[in-house]
């Protein structure tokens, strides 16, 4: 097609294309550009199709042309690129019905349902428009005698809105999935650290912003003085909860002492006025629980927010807000477990413990502490270390099979019953302060499997594994050394399983770092080397490896 085969236009039809629209911004002030494909055998239709679109601008954002000029080269350019808005094509080119065979290729096997495609020809006898529109999935129908500048531009701009209408519906369709893949994903956590950490991952995912300027504030702290070195005691003190990037550090720390204060001064004013507040460069969004827990969340952005985005945001933090109270409500639940079968376990011992104990070769380490000291915060402190080296263990990938998020949220539970059968041991055992007999030691060993069995029956009464049916297995096995030489059994190396392992060594560490009639606590450096001293003879070489890693973590006697 040449000028010539283009029809008059009426008085400044060409002149009123080329002109800027008022509102248009500058190509400077655009971000990306409408892409288009021209897609025809003759020269001359690229080059006045271009020289038409040369100033065309829609919403701000410039035209960027790509050429194709054949069906065979369209093909090669819709393969590597994705987000071509609108595709001119023509029908005839290499074959008769070219065009039409891309049709078919971009709807059917690339499956582009979302690219504006329209059919230009410059011979309509030979692609009849009823046929074509019933046919093929085109989106409009033109012969290149109908294509002025005006009509170029209406079809253009008519074009670009549909596909902007169907890639915002789109978007809106990818984010409700990512959100509803974020929640069940998120509800699936059992502690409110990985929630926290969660949802600043799925925010991150939503949005397609990185996760280097991110960081999570709670306005109560949720853990309960366990946060590493603070109380926890402050109502309406701020700390940070969860972070990456540059804020991974202050996971635990006083938000208001470590956190610099732009962000901080962006943090209190979303707490102030209870609502979504967003910025250029950031944004601050504010979660209220139905319990009345306030968090915020500060999402550093490369970009300003589109409304698409502020809609998915305050549709992900409604859905997931309900999950802080929930996790709240299980951590507590699971505190409130853990500290009744402590006192259970308390209460099955009777009295202070032996003066003997096997782990450090004077006999049974499995009675109470000293008068000093708490039974039941000693259990609770054998609960802390055996969850610490499990852990490490999954986080090392070490017994995949095993250690699994189920494993780890009982494997402290079960610890604090690995002594429960001492309910059947006789309290002046348990309560001798002198060397054990032969028979008494034999008494002394059958806590074990008295606690085994208790447990055993305990746990045929839930479903599914519990802490009762892990508690089973420790109680049973926790005195079983490496090399064969424990009890009640003699089992020896991997016929031993983890979770007594596990407890072996969390039990041992304990018994040596408290204090004893008969001899002074160990330091916890003394402890530690005493463990490692027995890794391989009395404890799994795996385990113990675990256990140094986290060793300057955990809590002495």
């Amino acid at each position: 097609m040449t000028n010539a085969d283009l029809p008059a236009s009426d008085g400044d039809d060409d002149l009123f294309f080329l002109e800027e629209p008022e509102d248009a911004a500058s190509p400077a002030e655009t971000g990306n550009r409408w892409k288009m494909l021209i897609v025809d055998d003759e020269p001359e239709v690229h080059s006045i199709t271009k020289l038409v679109l040369s100033d065309f601008a829609y919403k701000g954002r410039p035209a960027q042309i790509l050429s194709a000029h054949s069906a065979a080269e369209a093909r090669a350019i819709l393969a590597r690129e994705s987000d071509i808005a609108m595709i001119l094509l023509d029908v005839v080119m290499e074959t008769e019905d070219a065009g039409l065979t891309l049709v078919h290729h971009i709807r059917e096997e690339l499956k582009n349902r979302h690219v504006r495609i329209i059919l230009r020809t410059g011979q309509p006898g030979q692609a009849p428009e009823r046929a074509v529109i019933l046919d093929y999935d085109i989106n409009d129908y033109k012969a290149k005698t109908q294509l002025t500048a005006q009509q170029l531009f209406t079809t253009t701009v008519a074009a670009l809105r549909s596909y902007e209408d169907i890639m915002a519906i789109e978007a809106n369709r990818r984010g409700l999935e990512k959100i509803i893949e974020a929640s069940s994903s998120l509800f699936r956590a059992r502690s409110m650290k990985l929630f926290a950490a969660g949802v600043l991952t799925q925010l991150s995912g939503l949005l397609g912003v990185g996760p280097d300027a991110i960081l999570c504030v709670q306005r109560r702290p949720i853990l309960g003085g366990q946060s590493g070195g603070q109380s926890g005691g402050q109502s309406d003190g701020l700390y940070v909860l969860a972070g990456s990037g540059r804020f991974e550090a202050l996971i635990n720390e006083s938000a208001t002492e470590h956190v610099d204060p732009g962000v901080m001064g962006a943090v209190v004013a979303c707490l102030e006025s209870r609502d979504h507040h967003y910025a250029a460069d950031h944004c601050t969004l504010y979660i209220r629980t139905p319990n009345n827990r306030e968090n915020v969340v500060y999402l550093r952005s490369d970009r300003p927010l589109s409304d698409l985005d502020r809609a998915l945001i305050e549709v992900f933090c409604g859905k997931i807000s309900v999950g802080f109270d929930n996790l709240h409500l299980y951590e507590q639940l699971h505190r409130a477990q853990q500290g009744t079968l402590a006192v259970l376990a308390d209460l099955a011992e009777n009295r202070p413990a032996p003066a003997e104990d096997t782990a450090t070769g004077n006999g049974a380490s499995d009675g109470g502490a000293s008068d000093g000291d708490s039974r039941v915060a000693r259990t609770l402190r054998i609960a802390t270390v055996a969850e610490r080296v499990a852990r490490q263990l999954h986080a090392e990938r070490r017994f995949p099979t095993e250690i699994d998020e189920s494993f780890l949220a009982i494997i402290g539970l079960a610890a604090v019953l690995h002594d429960v059968g001492n309910a059947a041991v006789d309290p002046a055992i348990l309560g001798k302060t002198g060397p054990l007999t032969a028979a008494e030691r034999a008494a002394m060993q059958r806590h074990t499997v008295a606690g085994g069995a208790l447990l055993d029956r305990a746990s045929r009464l839930t479903d599914g594994h519990t802490h009762l049916h892990l508690g089973a297995e420790v109680a049973r096995r926790h005195h079983e050394n490496w090399d064969g030489t424990g009890y009640p059994d003699g089992l020896a190396g991997p016929a031993i399983p983890v979770g007594g392992r596990i407890v072996a060594v969390a039990d041992a560490y304990d018994a040596m770092t408290r204090e004893r009639p008969y001899r002074a606590a160990l330091e916890h450096e003394g402890a530690v080397a005493e463990i490692r001293r027995q890794s391989g003879t009395r404890f799994d070489p795996v385990v113990v490896e675990a256990f140094l890693a986290v060793a300057s973590e955990l809590p002495a006697g």
